[in-house]
């Protein structure tokens, strides 16, 4: 009978031997935990993601197009009266059905105070009704052009607001990254910690400085 070998010693064997007897307890727990656990563990929350989905993107994608679609509900709930009329209004005259509409009034009034139409009698033979009657309109439709572009514009100015915030957050967030990432290549040694543009990247952009220096050149 042979006699059994010793164990190898050192560093080395100390080491291949905790291997050994860590691994398999490690994949066994990962399984484990890969099985049982819910997806509320396995996928962790913030307030930008949630649970991945089956609809073909993201989870944060998806989360964004709900939020902003539920955002444009309650806003559209909130509108005041006048101003949904305005947008209705709006809407209409910006439409193909307004502009046959009118090509049949302005035709059948031209039309009848010409003595186009047999029966019907002539009530404007200057146009001067239909001038006036046009002039009209067109002070009340411009009104409520207006009316929309405010509200237009006012979204656009809150969109343009809300552009600027995650901007400047993206910019903090990324020259804390860099910052890091150079720390890090410095501690390894990686010769490009070195590059001396790498200090004024690190720099955080003061947005009113910007906005000075935009003014001045203008």
């Amino acid at each position: 009978m042979e006699a059994p070998q010793a164990a190898p010693r050192g560093d080395a064997a100390i080491c291949f031997s905790l291997v050994d007897v860590t691994r398999a307890p490690v994949v066994e727990n990962r399984t484990i935990m890969s099985r049982s656990a819910p997806k509320s563990a396995r996928y962790p929350t913030s307030p930008t993601a949630d649970l991945p989905s089956e609809s073909g993107y993201s989870s944060v994608l998806g989360r964004n197009i709900h939020a902003l679609q539920e955002r444009q509900r309650i806003e559209q709930v909130r509108t005041p009266l006048q101003d949904r009329i305005a947008d209705a209004v709006t809407r209409f005259c910006g439409s193909m059905a307004f502009v046959c509409l009118h090509a049949v009034v302005v035709l059948g009034w031209i039309a009848a105070n010409r003595n186009w139409l047999p029966g019907l009698p002539v009530f404007d033979e200057s146009f001067v009704i239909l001038a006036t009657a046009a002039s009209v309109e067109a002070i009340f439709l411009s009104t409520f052009v207006l009316i929309s572009q405010n509200r237009a514009a006012a979204a656009a100015n809150a969109r343009a607001d809300l552009d600027l915030q995650i901007n400047l957050l993206s910019e903090h967030e990324i020259t804390r990254l860099l910052a890091l990432t150079a720390a890090i290549a410095e501690r390894l040694g990686v010769e490009e910690a070195e590059d001396p543009g790498l200090a004024e990247l690190k720099q955080h952009v003061a947005p009113e400085k910007v906005l000075d220096e935009l003014q001045r050149d203008r």
